[in-house]
């Protein structure tokens, strides 16, 4: 009975997140609902904790009442928001509805008899064929997730411990005490005697205990109070994995804030360190308690792994042992110290490997692919135990770590379901593919648990929800933003002062394109981290989204003034914010300061960070250009649109300013059409003169791309079809940048995707894929691959040759010496009559790649 329970229970968590069709207005009532509850419902432990702080702290709590109300503001602002697109969306797709009904009654008027009964007899063929599908997307992720939920839980519970309230009367006044002599920012752990360390022989119950100082320094740690948890993490951090992971994980967390090579390197020294602590605890216990024993059963927990089953990803899963079994034969469990080790062992390896995955090259990934590994390994043998308890398993293991499982292998699929297979050849396989819903299911158990690693599990889930679905905000955001602020009000409850979690709201609130909210956020999260340990940090990184919104809602002025601070503040990358500091004087008309600022950008670059190394070569690149042409082309090139495109700022912004974007891009083109003609008038003129012809690709190619992704956010699809033809077909004389094609056909994508020419979508991004060594290259690899993982999950089949070495031959592949001024400007009309996607389903396989044209 209890196993039918826990198996319900996990369909539902699971169904949760697919739950496309459920209405919009009755999920926005539920989380108002939910919002009226979150001052009733609190964590025991954590007001157990309050009410005993000393008279020091209760100022601060009175503080946190203050500023608790700021999270909640922009959750509420935010739903109102949602509430509000949604409305309007509704409202659109009526109104294309009836012009729809219109437009089939002209045609129905015009057309024979017969014409009109075969319009129906096909009509009722696809109503047909389209029940079918959507029968087919409901009963295939029944069937797998029926199948995953015994394989999460054990297959009979039992009954978990009492959520006791911890009592806190009898400690020590650690939190009270002067913070002072633990202010010093660097986290370190210096250089431990392993042979010191001593096994741990505590029960279940008793580890639940002695961790209460590590769940309060989480508590500390995520609303704000950095200095009180690393003072209480510092405190057993020589002797104890789980404190000094703690100190791992604020390390971890200000690495991946700052993309710096120090504080990476810092982090992944904490983090070995601690994974030394953890090993050492594990050898003590193995040498004097159990022996060779378990030697032997790492090993062949090891070998279950390495070739374990493709069963959704899940370490295999023992025989449960019960509780007459255990009784009558003498069962013997691995002891939950050592269980607890192994898990603290595996988060070192799964954080490290996460920094070295954003280190973006291919050390980097290679290092990462055998720490997933590792960590994958630690983590099974603790499932596989944990799973052959079965019934009693309540008896042997703690709760931290149980949650620290579901953290841990939820997570590695997370991460592994978003690499592109680029990636994934270099990280190497597991032996199966990764599954998203089997990590979102085992994360929001997690979260559920209100346990240590439940905040990094809410963190988790929200960078996917936001971080990456802003990648791919055309096919994702309306899937995901729901999810985003329903993880944000659960974190609400828990931690309503969090700078992290503010951060992420103002990640939401862009999804929701409601971007003076999201501002608003980030401004909240520097206000309230001031004078603590991350204090800079979290300035640096909100003050660049800030920067970035300012640059969606065309401040350019405010942008300017962010990028500058930055760049004095030396963050990240000065070449790239002096480059964007030009851009944004460059909009402003400020002409001669865009130029000086661009002037310094080539002795800035030099970055030692491969991901901003890459990006810094772009931006040289841009400069170089420019000043090799005396900077007579600012007119044609427009740095600041180029790089909102580049990084999917369309999508969040207003009608009214991608309008208003469209003309600025317009007035780039007549910049080019107006050199053209000038320097094709000096060729009517002399015979064989010094000067070239025009050959402005690269400029036109740029702009093109940046109209036809202002039309496709526009969702005016038919409009971008004649731009990105234009593009597909000059591809040969885009040299210098290259990104332009594979992004143009990234946008093809986009395009037939908005005119429901799936199918199509995924022959554009197949061939985007095949293109290498550009700009931005392993950016848009991801953004493809959550696309056709997208695609995949709605059953939309692959395109049998997406080859992109078949094209098209074009006439004007030698260039434009033999064009007229008139056909320049026919090519850059937007008329709907001049291009329209190819329904031939033939076209795949002789010109995979391309629109028609009928020019």
């Amino acid at each position: 009975m209890s196993e039918n329970k826990a198996s319900e229970e996990i369909k539902a968590i699971v169904h949760k997140e697919e739950d496309s069709t459920a209405s919009a207005e009755s999920t926005v009532e539920t989380l108002e609902v939910k919002s009226s509850l979150e001052e009733v419902k609190e964590e025991p432990s954590i007001e157990e904790d309050d009410n005993h702080e000393s008279t020091t702290t209760s100022t601060t709590a009175e503080e946190d009442e203050e500023e608790s109300k700021e999270l909640e503001l922009v959750i509420s602002a935010l739903q109102t928001t949602i509430k509000q697109n949604q409305e309007k969306g509704q409202d659109e797709e009526q109104e294309k509805a009836q012009e729809k009904t219109v437009n089939d009654n002209d045609i129905e008027t015009a057309a024979s008899t017969s014409t009109e009964i075969s319009l129906k007899d096909n009509k009722d063929e696809v109503i047909v064929q389209d029940g079918k599908k959507e029968e087919e997307e409901v009963v295939i992720p029944h069937q797998t997730f029926e199948e995953m939920s015994q394989d999460i839980l054990p297959p009979t519970p039992g009954i978990a411990p009492p959520r006791h309230t911890f009592d806190f009367n009898g400690r020590s006044s650690e939190d009270v005490s002067d913070v002072d002599s633990y202010s010093a920012n660097l986290i370190e752990l210096e250089k431990i005697d392993t042979k010191n360390i001593k096994e741990n022989n505590l029960s279940p119950r008793q580890q639940e205990k002695a961790d209460e100082p590590v769940l309060r320094a989480i508590r500390h740690l995520f609303n704000n109070r950095f200095m009180k948890a690393k003072k209480l993490f510092e405190k057993q951090a020589e002797s104890d994995p789980l404190h000094a992971l703690g100190l791992g994980s604020m390390a971890f967390l200000k690495a991946i804030m700052t993309t710096d090579d120090s504080m990476s390197k810092n982090a992944i020294d904490v983090l070995t360190t601690t994974y030394s602590i953890a090993k050492a605890q594990i050898d003590a216990a193995t040498k004097k308690t159990v022996g060779d024993s378990v030697y032997q059963a790492m090993s062949s927990y090891y070998n279950y792994i390495k070739f374990a089953r493709g069963t959704g990803g899940l370490p295999a899963s023992p025989k449960p042992a019960t509780l007459k079994s255990i009784r009558r034969d003498g069962v013997n469990f691995i002891p939950n110290g050592v269980l607890r080790a192994h898990v603290a062992k595996a988060e070192c390896c799964l954080q490290i490997a996460i920094v070295q995955l954003l280190q973006e090259n291919i050390m980097g990934y290679i290092k990462c692919g055998m720490n997933l590994r590792r960590a994958y390994t630690s983590y099974s043998l603790v499932w596989q135990e944990y799973k052959r308890m079965g019934q009693v398993y309540n008896d042997f293991i703690d709760r931290d770590t149980i949650s620290g499982i579901q953290f841990g292998i939820g997570t590695v699929h997370l991460v592994l379901s978003t690499l592109p297979q680029k990636v994934l050849r270099i990280v190497s396989a597991f032996g199966w593919k990764a599954d998203k819903h089997l990590g979102f299911a085992l994360l929001k158990l997690c979260v559920e648990e209100r346990r240590i690693r439940s905040p990094m599990a809410s963190l988790m889930l929200l960078a996917y929800y936001t971080v990456l679905t802003s990648i791919c905000p055309q096919i994702l955001s309306n899937e995901y933003t729901q999810p985003a602020i329903e993880t944000l009000l659960d974190a609400q409850k828990t931690y309503p002062n969090s700078a992290f979690f503010l951060y992420f709201a103002g990640r939401t609130s862009r999804l929701a394109r409601n971007l003076t909210l999201s501002t608003q956020s980030f401004t909240y999260a520097i206000e309230i981290s001031k004078r603590e340990w991350a204090e800079v940090e979290v300035l640096h990184l909100c003050s660049y989204e800030i920067g970035f919104n300012h640059m969606m809602e065309h401040q350019w002025e405010e942008a300017a003034k962010v990028f500058d601070m930055l760049y004095k503040e030396k963050y990240w990358s000065p070449a790239i914010f002096r480059y964007l500091t030009g851009a944004c004087l460059d909009m402003m008309g400020q002409r001669t300061e865009a130029i000086l600022a661009y002037a310094e950008v080539p002795q800035l670059v030099g970055s030692k960070t491969h991901s901003t190394t890459l990006i810094e070569k772009y931006v040289l690149r841009k400069v170089t250009a420019f000043q090799d042409c005396g900077y007579q082309d600012m007119d044609m090139v427009l740095c600041a649109l180029e790089y909102l495109c580049l990084f999917t700022g369309f999508d969040f912004m207003s009608p009214e300013l991608l309008e208003e974007s469209l003309a600025i891009v317009d007035k780039g083109l007549n910049s080019i059409m107006e050199a053209e003609k000038t320097e094709f008038g000096i060729r009517t003129r002399e015979l064989l003169p010094e000067t070239p012809p025009p050959r402005y690709f690269d400029q036109r190619g740029s702009l093109l791309l940046i109209k036809a992704s202002l039309f496709n956010a526009l969702g005016r699809y038919n409009d971008s079809i004649i731009h990105l033809n234009w593009i597909i077909d000059h591809k040969e004389q885009i040299e210098a940048d290259e990104w332009i094609v594979p992004f143009a056909f990234w946008e093809a994508g986009v395009t037939a995707w908005g005119t429901d020419n799936k199918v199509r979508s995924r022959i554009f991004w197949e061939t985007a894929l095949k293109y290498s060594k550009y700009d931005f290259e392993y950016r848009l690899a991801i953004r493809v691959n959550l696309a056709l993982t997208k695609a995949d999950e709605m059953g939309i089949s692959k395109p049998q040759d997406p080859s992109p070495s078949v094209s098209r031959c074009s006439s004007t592949q030698n260039g434009f010496g033999n064009d007229t001024i008139n056909s320049i400007r026919d090519q850059q009309s937007n008329s709907d009559n001049a291009a329209r996607l190819s329904n031939s389903d033939n076209s795949a396989s002789s010109n995979p790649i391309a629109f028609q044209s009928h020019s």
